[in-house]
């Protein structure tokens, strides 16, 4: 299952003291080795930028993280129960930071020139992330033989298969793993919540700050900051907003804008999700596999 964002939905919000509850679809280990930061893939925001002037405990996000923190109510701690487009968000999110680390990579389309999706994905480099759930995929990437596609791959890690020899491939407790890891940054808190059946735990914000630069980045990004051309645009927030549509917990970061501006965000989001992405990887220094995990 590719990641094909819908169309867009009709806004129903309620903004509430936090500014991100209320929408329907719900609320949403350190970067890299100092090789990621050499590599021309992988670039930089004015969100990551700023993290790294705080502290340890505050490191820079992963796209998986920062979906995950859109996704997450913030006295709650969990995600919305009626949520079923996080799971292969947060796969087309790890897929995509692992491109951007230099570790993956589309085999070369050849003469016919091949689409996205009929092109398998190559272990690129296998050096260790320092994060164990992309350390773990890129294995999988790595030792399957023959390579397989991106729409494979996504309904691989997210355990979407009637072949019980497949499920090594999932990438278990996903949600649970990067709650923990945000929990280490010092962005999450863990308690323990009794819904009377049952005890789940959850992973309330405890620091609001880090998750408003978040969505005031994203909000800039598509208002104060739009640019007309996508291959003008910093890759990881072009990556974060699409994944954060296809997850539906993008309204989470629109839900405290005016009328006016939302409309003019959802708008330029239409844009973005009307893309022709085959013709957008044929341009050149762009990075084709990004565009494969957009269609």
């Amino acid at each position: 299952m590719s990641l094909n964002p819908d169309g867009l939905k009709k806004r129903t919000v309620t903004v509430s003291k936090g500014g991100s509850d209320g929408v329907r679809g719900g609320n949403g280990p350190d970067s890299g080795t100092p090789d990621d930061e050499t590599n021309p893939d992988f670039q930089k925001d004015e969100f990551d930028e700023e993290a790294e002037n705080a502290s340890d405990k505050e490191a820079r996000l992963t796209l998986m993280e920062q979906v995950l923190l859109l996704g997450l109510k913030d006295k709650e701690g969990y995600t919305s129960f009626w949520n079923d487009c996080i799971s292969a968000g947060l796969r087309g999110c790890l897929i995509c930071e692992l491109t951007f680390r230099g570790r993956i990579e589309l085999e070369k389309a050849g003469m016919r020139r091949r689409s996205l999706l009929n092109r398998k994905v190559l272990c690129k480099d296998d050096t260790p992330t320092g994060d164990v759930i992309m350390d773990e995929s890129l294995k999988h990437v790595k030792e399957t033989q023959p390579p397989v596609t991106i729409q494979t791959w996504i309904e691989l890690f997210s355990g979407e298969t009637w072949n019980p020899l497949n499920l090594r491939y999932q990438i278990r407790n996903t949600r649970e793993r990067l709650a923990k890891n945000l929990v280490e940054k010092g962005v999450l808190t863990t308690e323990k919540q009794n819904f009377l059946l049952f005890d789940m735990t959850t992973h309330p914000v405890i620091n609001s700050v880090i998750k408003q630069k978040l969505i005031k980045n994203i909000q800039d990004f598509v208002l104060s900051r739009w640019v007309n051309d996508p291959h003008r645009m910093n890759r990881r927030m072009l990556s974060l907003v699409i994944l954060a549509h296809a997850s539906d917990v993008l309204e989470n970061a629109f839900a405290p804008l005016s009328d006016e501006d939302y409309e003019l965000a959802m708008k330029r989001v239409h844009e973005l999700l009307n893309l022709d992405y085959e013709s957008e990887s044929m341009k050149p220094g762009t990075n084709e596999l990004m565009w494969a995990v957009f269609s």
